[in-house]
């Protein structure tokens, strides 16, 4: 039987053979997924949250605030760019932790009244939304390894100047 090579995608199941490989611009990346596109926006809303902080919080809340929001989506990227799945679900589990942080960052600007409690409440709903997206993407994580026993990385592979070409991917097995 001649078969011919072929990369699988396990977080979409879809087989590709070696000839209708994607390129490296048109290969999955971690700006692809869901969770860290609302992450994203979540970062985004925080910064703005930030700046309108009073200037007594300048060094302290607001600070604190930017540098745990950008976590939160840098730890789902680096997550992402990791070959084992225990490594994906560690940072992961990271960026949650700081999401969390970022939530009880929003009950401090309720306590001291830097911003109005309907808005706070708003920032904390969409947290906890953005809280069952890591959930779930963590679930999906975990399922990989159930469901295949090639999760991670080897160094060598007979296609190594292919896989060279469109970047080396997690998600792809040869």
């Amino acid at each position: 039987m001649n078969r011919e090579p072929r990369i699988v995608n396990r977080e979409s199941r879809i087989v590709i053979p070696i000839k209708d490989m994607p390129t490296k611009q048109s290969a999955s990346t971690f700006e692809d997924l869901e969770v860290y596109q609302v992450a994203r926006e979540f970062r985004k809303t925080m910064y703005r949250v930030a700046k309108e902080l009073p200037d007594i919080e300048k060094f302290g809340l607001a600070s604190q605030m930017r540098r745990v929001a950008l976590s939160l989506t840098n730890n789902i990227a680096e997550g992402h760019g990791r070959y084992h799945y225990l490594d994906q679900i560690r940072f992961t589990l990271q960026s949650r932790g700081s999401l969390e942080e970022l939530i009880d960052d929003l009950n401090t600007c309720g306590d001291e009244q830097y911003l109005p409690a309907d808005r706070v409440d708003c920032l904390k709903q969409k947290g906890w939304r953005l809280r069952q997206l890591i959930d779930g993407y963590i679930g999906y994580l975990r399922e990989q390894k159930k469901s295949d026993a090639s999760s991670s990385a080897q160094e060598a592979s007979p296609l190594y100047g292919v896989m060279a070409a469109i970047g080396d991917d997690s998600r792809f097995s040869i």
